[in-house]
């Protein structure tokens, strides 16, 4: 791999005439040495140990705005950032994992184009809106998509509602451990335990699915609605689909 000199001029340009020497460390030692020494680290990988460790300190200032956007220029995708962020969500925390996730959804926003109602909804969250979910189409009253985000440690997806969407009655077996986790990321939806009322889901939302309990979620009738779905161990697990939610049930939610 050829070496590529990093040009960096932010030091002397804010602090030059303040503090010169800090300005000097900044632009040639930093960035004009360390950074530039691809040959050894890629500038990819630069930009991912460098985002990592800003987010783990709580740094969400411009600094980290910036190290995203070169991130981005480096090579790294929508979807790897958001597998990025969660992963270092488990290590770092959830609180600075979701505001990290607010700048890196402004950065990674010029990826989507279109003016219709899906594309307007991926550009509120950084998790891929993915494909058409059409594997458990017939367990969905309308359309519904898929992104497998991770497949390591916990596996989970993000699983996005059109508007009126919802799965069927379901059950997530297990003998022991099992069930699942939602987190919600964007839109408003709803969930509802079977003899329970229905709840509401924003983002940020987090409902605990215990095993073995009759449940559905999904989209409001006026709002595309997306959560992370996390699946959670256990031994002989498997899921149960049972029957639709009722037009009757549904639209009695506001």
């Amino acid at each position: 791999m050829a070496q590529q000199k990093i040009v960096q001029t932010a030091g002397r340009q804010q602090l030059g005439d303040f503090a010169p020497e800090f300005a000097h460390l900044n632009d040639d030692i930093l960035f004009g040495e360390v950074w530039s020494r691809n040959d050894l680290l890629s500038l990819r990988d630069r930009s991912l140990v460098t985002v990592t460790s800003l987010i783990s300190q709580g740094i969400t200032d411009n600094s980290l705005t910036y190290h995203l956007q070169e991130a981005k220029k480096n090579g790294i995708t929508r979807t790897e950032i958001a597998e990025i962020i969660t992963h270092i969500a488990f290590y770092a925390g959830w609180p600075k994992a979701w505001a990290a996730f607010n700048l890196a959804k402004n950065v990674w926003n010029d990826d989507v184009k279109g003016d219709d109602a899906k594309a307007a909804f991926q550009r509120s969250m950084i998790f891929p809106i993915g494909e058409p979910n059409t594997a458990y189409a017939k367990y969905f009253q309308g359309n519904s998509y898929l992104a497998r985000i991770s497949e390591s440690q916990i596996p989970f997806s993000n699983v996005t509602f059109e508007p009126g969407c919802r799965n069927n009655w379901h059950i997530h077996r297990a003998t022991s451990g099992g069930g699942q986790m939602l987190v919600g990321v964007a839109g408003r939806g709803w969930y509802q335990e079977e003899g329970k009322p229905t709840q509401e889901i924003l983002p940020g939302t987090v409902i605990h699915i215990t095993a073995n309990v009759k449940h559905w979620h999904g989209a409001a009738t006026d709002s595309w609605f997306a959560h992370l779905a996390f699946e959670i161990p256990g031994e002989n697990a498997s899921n149960e689909w049972l029957e639709p939610v009722t037009d009757e049930e549904y639209y009695k939610l506001k």
